[in-house]
């Protein structure tokens, strides 16, 4: 349990501090806005409970489908970031986020999600 636990925070960690840096070098150099409808503080908080969410489902699914995706982390992580990516187009189409911020988030998922499938499959076996 404390295997998982620890794979838990190690895939939020990845989660949390890739798309940190991403937009925060996109912001610096490309000019993306920073959000402006809460706090930072706010912002940090929510994006930090939406990706604990996203660690746990991560890990819980890579540790049921262990059989499958044990010597396929590479696979298990492309599923997830198509599944991501597609999502960041969906935003654009629907108007809720700009090119560049889903520039930013496609960038930051093929970062990070090869790298959390790779921890799991380290801490996991």
């Amino acid at each position: 349990m404390a295997v998982i636990i620890g794979a838990v925070v190690g895939v939020w960690m990845v989660l949390f501090v890739v798309p940190m840096l991403v937009y925060g070098i996109t912001a610096a150099s490309l000019g993306l806005k920073t959000p402006g409808a809460a706090s930072p503080t706010r912002f940090l908080l929510g994006v930090a409970v939406a990706k604990l969410g996203t660690a746990v489902v991560f890990v819980a699914l890579f540790r049921l489908s262990q059989p499958v995706f044990a010597e396929r982390w590479v696979l298990y992580a492309f599923l997830w970031f198509v599944m991501f990516a597609g999502d960041e187009g969906g935003q654009v189409l629907s108007g809720t986020q700009s090119k560049m911020e889903a520039a930013a988030g496609i960038i930051s998922e093929a970062i990070y999600f090869p790298t959390a499938a790779f921890l799991v499959r380290i801490l996991l076996g």
